[in-house]
């Protein structure tokens, strides 16, 4: 009886493992973002305006892996992030349904490995680089795509030009060559 209750309990710790591992919904703790789904995001600005960072990426793109294990695990950026943004993590082969008032947006290659989800085709505007990454503003309009692996000194001005509106004054080429690297702590 006492091995079948240890049996169970490591059984029910090895199902649960993924969840707590992959889960989009991280708690927010040091140094880890929290990451929504684009449908949450989405709810979320309705009710409280904030603009929307949305990373798109595939599991089997080693420099997306690159830029979670690195640059999002940086504490002073996933900080940076979560108070500018609200932070979506977006598989663009996913094979789930994403609806965003009542339009649905799917994967029509069910049965194949990869194929792109309409959302994710839709905000890259077909240009399918991985990572890229989608700044959105607070009406859900989107400002624009960034392409591909950053590290966190390159990923900071990025991150503050659009956090702080500077895009609405300033020219990124103006931006980035008076970008001081201590900006990304306000």
């Amino acid at each position: 009886m006492r091995n079948s209750i240890r049996q169970f309990i490591l059984i029910l710790a090895i199902i649960s493992l993924p969840g707590i591992i992959f889960s989009q919904e991280n708690t927010g703790k040091k140094g880890i973002v929290q990451w929504y789904s684009f449908a949450d995001a989405y709810k979320l600005n309705k009710k409280k305006p904030k603009k929307m960072i949305v990373d798109v990426y595939t599991d089997w793109c080693g420099w997306c892996k690159k830029m979670d294990k690195e640059t999002f695990q940086d504490p002073e950026t996933a900080k940076y992030m979560q108070k500018h943004f609200y932070c979506v993590k977006l598989d663009a082969e996913t094979k789930d349904t994403i609806v965003i008032d009542s339009v649905k947006f799917v994967n029509k290659n069910l049965k194949a490995r990869g194929g792109n989800n309409q959302l994710a085709v839709e905000l890259l505007r077909g240009k399918m680089t991985y990572p890229s990454y989608v700044f959105i503003n607070e009406k859900n309009q989107v400002l624009t795509v960034v392409p591909g692996y950053m590290n966190v000194a390159d990923f900071a001005p990025v991150l503050h030009y659009f956090g702080e509106n500077a895009f609405k004054d300033i020219k990124w080429e103006d931006y980035r060559a008076s970008y001081n690297k201590t900006d990304l702590k306000k």
